[in-house]
């Protein structure tokens, strides 16, 4: 069985109270954030989380206890059903820049724009719907570097491969792209092949650049590593190592009271940074390496 809580309340406090979850809890559980009115400029959030264990309310109540929010539900005991992808079939269309993210419930609702760089990411398990701020601010950095067209890319840590994606649809380059989740690469896989760059990508499942085909394809001209601000700051020699001279990193997940540590942790091993995108809670920083 499945067990569904809810909360509602500020997008930041929500955003904050998810990862707290998933940092808490792993695999076991799986959150979803939503807009109560999606056609309002200002509303509620809902965050909604899964839990294969029901976890208490007394438990629940202290790990999420920094978090301003109000809870809508206690635990609710819900039939096998992929619900993490029901919550997500509301989401909306996500522009990023030229970057746009849709769903397939929402394709008749594509703007059409001239230059405009589709992607469709379906509601599934793997991290990256293109809603969280990490991914939009990943994508929205990238754009900025649409002429710069690296030849060897790695995505570490890809999720559902929105980033590498991006970057093949953008760029037209081999990528290759990781997850340490096996059913992520899985989820990946089919996500190229809807977007039609199958051809394009190479995915694996590994963690950081623990596999021989990772170490064999370095070093590589541009690293997307969105993932948390504690792997990033352990992974920085280990980037270095598979970082061509003059190669950028894009890093993102961290959160704004984190970037001194992580951006300390990659000056100490020769990279530096050359452009962020500042954002409330979730900033993305670009580096080139010396």
């Amino acid at each position: 069985m499945t067990f569904k809580h809810i909360w509602l309340g500020d997008q930041l406090d929500l955003e904050r109270a998810g990862d707290i979850l998933n940092d808490h809890f792993g695999q076991s559980c799986a959150v979803s954030l939503v807009k109560q009115n999606p056609e309002a400029d200002t509303s509620d959030w809902r965050l909604e989380a899964y839990f294969e264990e029901a976890p208490g309310e007394e438990a629940l109540g202290q790990i999420l206890s920094g978090c301003d929010m109000a809870p809508a539900s206690t635990a609710e005991e819900l039939p096998d059903v992929d619900w993490v992808a029901h919550s997500l079939e509301g989401l909306g269309i996500v522009r990023c820049g030229r970057f746009v993210l849709y769903g397939i419930h929402d394709a008749d609702k594509l703007p059409g724009g001239e230059g405009d760089i589709e992607i469709r990411i379906d509601a599934n398990q793997a991290f990256g719907t293109g809603h969280h701020p990490t991914t939009a601010g990943c994508l929205t950095l990238l754009e900025r570097f649409a002429g710069f067209a690296p030849k060897s890319i790695f995505d570490l840590g890809c999720g559902s491969a929105v980033l590498a994606i991006a970057a093949a649809k953008m760029w037209n380059r081999q990528i290759l792209a990781s997850d340490i989740d096996a059913k992520s690469i899985e989820i990946a896989k089919e996500n190229a092949e809807l977007n039609g760059v199958s051809d394009n990508l190479h995915l694996v499942t590994a963690a950081g650049f623990d596999h021989p085909e990772v170490s064999e394809s370095a070093p590589f001209d541009f690293v997307f590593a969105n993932i948390l601000a504690g792997p990033l700051a352990e992974l920085a020699p280990a980037m270095a190592e598979h970082v061509a001279k003059n190669g950028r990193v894009m890093l993102a997940g961290l959160m704004t009271e984190q970037a001194t540590r992580v951006i300390t942790a990659y000056e100490a091993v020769g990279f530096r940074v050359i452009n962020k995108l500042d954002q409330p809670t979730w900033p993305v920083l670009l580096l080139v390496k010396n």
